[in-house]
């Protein structure tokens, strides 16, 4: 069946609030050597669609100017060079840019099969956030079994993934969250201590919990308010993994003589700006270490909300509110 010459997709004329964006028609992404043309039946909403909307994060060189960085769908066309699929496949992809259309063109080497038993919108829920986690949790901050990880946001999207992946592979798992129902959840899924960080110093908690030795690994998205705090309940040895600025990204002062007397390693990186080789790298280790977990069901995504394609303005809406607990998504 052939394609269609135009397609419906999300248009930002300008940046704005969510009722910047608007439903427009345009052509078809040129399919690249190395890529596949996807129909879109699904795509993640994402903390960096919200910021691009806003003017703050601009898409990179090259990349596609429409929101989205994760999509499921169909294989409906392969470029040349893209092996390991076939037209018809099901996959779930980090795009470049691009997820908020009726099709979308992605790197072959960042897409997915389908984890058994999913539709679409679990499938597009999965890319961001298990990407981020196991490349700052598990390649970069070194996670291993018997260790511990204080994990803040919770109940975000990274967050309920990164508690899942932490406790499969044997990390004794703490969060912090702002809300008593965003802790439950978060315990829900395996946290052994859930700290409201509105009622609680998640500093003095995590001290009191390990005795004073502090925790292993920190994934924090939430930059300079926590900076301090987050060195001073880091175990000797203790690795610091950054990956927002929630809480602002300037440390007007802080004592960081933590860092040289426990031996802290202090790391950060966003996944939009990595090499395809890097993100390769991730996309392999996913496959071979994580999608066996999501197809017997001991790691899934936590679905906050599921809503139509038209209703993105809502969607974006709810991700800045932040009272959502887990990943929200779009369907077309």
């Amino acid at each position: 069946m052939p394609l269609p010459t135009e397609m419906t997709f999300i248009d930002l004329p300008s940046p704005g609030g969510p009722e910047a964006m608007v439903l427009a028609r345009g052509p078809l992404p040129e399919l690249e050597a190395g890529h596949l043309l996807v129909r879109v039946e699904a795509a993640g909403i994402n903390r960096p669609d919200v910021m691009q909307r806003k003017g703050l994060y601009p898409a990179p060189s090259g990349a596609s100017p429409i929101l989205g960085l994760e999509v499921a769908g169909e294989i409906v066309a392969i470029g040349d060079g893209a092996e390991g699929f076939v037209v018809g496949d099901r996959v779930t992809a980090l795009s470049n840019g691009g997820g908020y259309a009726e099709y979308c063109s992605v790197p072959a080497t960042q897409a997915l099969r389908w984890p058994t038993g999913y539709d679409a919108a679990r499938a597009a829920a999965l890319p961001e956030t298990f990407f981020t986690v196991w490349a700052n949790v598990f390649q970069m901050a070194d996670l291993v079994e018997g260790e511990s990880i204080l994990i803040h946001g919770g109940s975000s999207g990274i967050g309920t993934t990164a508690i899942q992946l932490a406790g499969a592979f044997g990390a004794q798992v703490f969060v912090t969250a702002g809300s008593g129902p965003k802790c439950e959840a978060c315990l829900s899924l395996g946290a052994v201590r859930a700290i409201n960080y509105r009622q609680e110093d998640f500093k003095e908690v995590i001290l009191s919990e390990t005795g004073g030795r502090g925790v292993d690994v920190i994934l924090d998205m939430i930059g300079a308010a926590y900076f301090e705090r987050n060195l001073q309940c880091l175990a000797t040895d203790g690795r610091l993994s950054i990956i927002a600025f929630l809480g602002g990204a300037k440390v007007e002062s802080a004592n960081i003589a933590p860092i040289l007397s426990k031996r802290l390693r202090v790391m950060g990186s966003a996944l939009r700006p990595r090499t395809a080789v890097e993100k390769q790298a991730i996309r392999d280790d996913l496959e071979d270490n994580v999608w066996p977990l999501l197809d017997d069901g001991t790691v899934a995504p936590v679905m906050s909300a599921v809503l139509p394609f038209a209703n993105v303005a809502e969607a974006h809406r709810l991700m800045e509110e932040s009272d959502h607990i887990g990943k929200i998504v779009l369907t077309l």
